[in-house]
């Protein structure tokens, strides 16, 4: 496992803040596994920590229960106490990966200010660049083995042989109804209407970073590892 330290030679580490940014389909769960893994991070996402702060009962897990039971949605101002709660605990000392916020630029200048209080900042917002065609044909190709979930694709992993599961000789397959690709298309409309403020406050703030995801899993996680290890040091 690799370290990360501060940029001030001699300080006090100060956790690493990276924020993952990329479509759905983009990989950003199985890259922020492998960060985890290789640096000591830790994923927070925004829907697990409102979970584990409303089962473990705090002040900003209830107040976030109380919103969600009344059909409402959780405000910024709730998220970001339960966030500054979870990053105050002990096994983030590595730092984190954000996932799922901010949503907004509005929420990304909230963070700001969040961390600014805690003397840290965002280390990088790490863009993960995708074709928007490609991507599309990747996501609408996509198959299941209705028995034990290995995975398929019409155009870049077929079964070896035809109607066949290659793992458990499985004959069933499906398809999530939303994996089509009008619903691919829409989901990147939406994505790059929604992230185009945060690119736009990440690059003003000097810690965009962007990687070609488009290329093997292995590939990326070396970018995004090189990108990581520059930053942090």
């Amino acid at each position: 496992m690799e370290a990360l330290v501060d940029r001030q030679q001699g300080a006090a580490t100060i956790p690493a803040v990276l924020i993952l940014l990329g479509p759905p389909g983009a990989g950003k769960g199985t890259q922020a596994r492998m960060l985890e893994e290789r640096f000591g991070l830790i994923q927070l996402s925004t829907g697990d920590l409102l979970r584990a702060a409303v089962a473990a009962g705090s002040e900003a897990g209830l107040a976030a229960k109380a919103v969600m039971e009344a059909g409402g949605l959780v405000s910024d101002e709730i998220v970001l106490a339960i966030l500054k709660d979870r990053m105050a605990a002990p096994d983030v000392k590595a730092g984190v990966i954000l996932d799922g916020f901010p949503r907004t630029a509005g929420q990304a200048a909230a963070l700001d200010a969040l961390l600014a209080e805690a003397g840290q900042r965002v280390t990088a917002a790490i863009s993960l660049e995708v074709d928007d065609l490609a991507m599309i044909a990747r996501v609408a190709g996509r198959y299941t083995c209705a028995d034990c979930g290995e995975g398929y694709h019409d155009a870049f992993k077929l079964p070896e042989t035809s109607g066949t599961c290659d793992k458990c000789g499985g004959t069933a397959f499906k398809r999530r109804a939303d994996d089509t690709a009008d619903t691919a298309r829409a989901r990147l409309e939406a994505y790059h209407a929604q992230t185009a403020p945060l690119i736009a406050h990440y690059r003003a703030l000097g810690v965009l970073e962007t990687v070609d995801a488009m290329g093997s899993i292995d590939a990326v996680a070396s970018d995004l590892g090189s990108i990581v290890s520059r930053v942090s040091a």
